[in-house]
C-alpha cells in the first residue's frame, strides 16, 4: 500500500514563499519519478513539476518555470517543492503523486500517468 502524506501548505502574501513536502511509503521510492499537481476551485487538476527517479531530470510548467523548484531526497523518501514570489493564481491544493511506472527518465505531465497520490495540502496566496 503506497502512501502519499503532503505538508507544507498554508496563507500567505503576494510574493512569499512556501516549501511544500511530501512524504512517501511502501514503495521503493528511489525507483520512481513523482510530480506536483494542483488544482484550483472550478478547475481541472494540473502539472505544476515533476522529478525522475534519480533527481537528475526536472521539469516545469511554463507558469511556474524560475519561482519553483522541485527536489528529492531518496534516502528519506520525500520529495520538495520550493515555492518562490508566490502569486494570487497559485492558489490551489496542491497534490504529490508518484508516476506508474518504474524508473522512466521521462517526466510525465498528464493526471493519468500517476497512479498514487496524496491528499493534498491548501495553498493560499493574498493579493
Amino acid at each position: 500500500q503506497v502512501q502519499l502524506v503532503e505538508s507544507g501548505g498554508g496563507l500567505v502574501q503576494a510574493g512569499g514563499s512556501l516549501r511544500l513536502s511530501c512524504a512517501a511509503s511502501g514503495r521503493t521510492f528511489g525507483s520512481y519519478a513523482m510530480g506536483w499537481f494542483r488544482q484550483a476551485p472550478g478547475k481541472e487538476r494540473e502539472f505544476v513539476s515533476g522529478i525522475s527517479w534519480n533527481g537528475v531530470r526536472t521539469y516545469y510548467t511554463g507558469s511556474v518555470k524560475g519561482r519553483f523548484t522541485i527536489s528529492r531526497d531518496n534516502a528519506k523518501n520525500t520529495m520538495f517543492l520550493q515555492m518562490n514570489s508566490l502569486k494570487p493564481e497559485d492558489t490551489a491544493v496542491y497534490y504529490c503523486a508518484v508516476d506508474k511506472r518504474l524508473g522512466r527518465t521521462i517526466i510525465a505531465t498528464t493526471r493519468y500517468e500517476y497512479d498514487y497520490w496524496g491528499q493534498g495540502t491548501q495553498v493560499t496566496v493574498s493579493s
